[in-house]
């Protein structure tokens, strides 16, 4: 597997070893020995998860504050526009984002520390989006960032004129300034 770094270092991109010929492909999606390796985390997960969306559907920016998650993410079909936000107050990085596509077709991974709000938006005319995660899932803990905020600025890739689909919860999280972060 190859670990290439973003413009915040803690968040990776990982690019598994592909293996295909005219019959199809094979790769590991996941070994916890390689990943550990090659990304020197010492992570475990706990839980899996996947959705499905439709184009235009955007979902995040999420996050747990308490028990917060690491997530390991991958597109199995379709396309994303994938992206890690760092609410740490104490890093350097705190409020810039990283934004990657994610495709079934290049399956690159992207590591999301503990710490990040995540979302993603779906540019195909649908995506199946599956992740792993360093914590479970608790609602109470659940928190969000609307997605638009001016202060994060992040540049969706979102056709003119048109808006993204979002979930009630979505469309009145609060911005950065106001948000409960770490």
């Amino acid at each position: 597997m190859k670990v290439i770094p973003t413009a915040i270092p803690d968040v990776l991109i990982i690019e598994p070893r592909v293996f295909g010929d005219s019959r199809g492909f094979f790769f590991e999606s996941f070994n916890q020995k390689n990943f550990s390796q090659a990304t020197g985390l010492g992570v475990n997960f706990v839980q899996d998860n996947h959705s499905r969306s439709v184009k235009g559907v955007l979902r995040g920016l999420h996050y747990q504050i308490r028990q917060p998650q690491g997530k390991l993410v991958r597109v199995v079909r379709g396309a994303v526009f994938d992206v890690a936000v760092d609410i740490r107050k104490s890093s350097p990085t705190f409020g810039r984002w990283v934004g990657v596509e994610l495709t079934e077709d290049n399956y690159r991974q992207v590591w999301v520390p503990p710490g990040f709000a995540h979302g993603f938006y779906v540019l195909s005319e649908s995506a199946d989006f599956l992740y792993k995660t360093t914590d479970y899932y608790i609602s109470d803990f659940e928190r969000s960032i609307v997605w638009n905020d001016p202060q994060i600025a992040i540049s969706w890739p979102v056709e003119a004129g048109a808006q993204p689909i979002i979930s009630a919860k979505d469309a009145i999280a609060p911005t950065l300034a106001d948000a409960e972060v770490f």
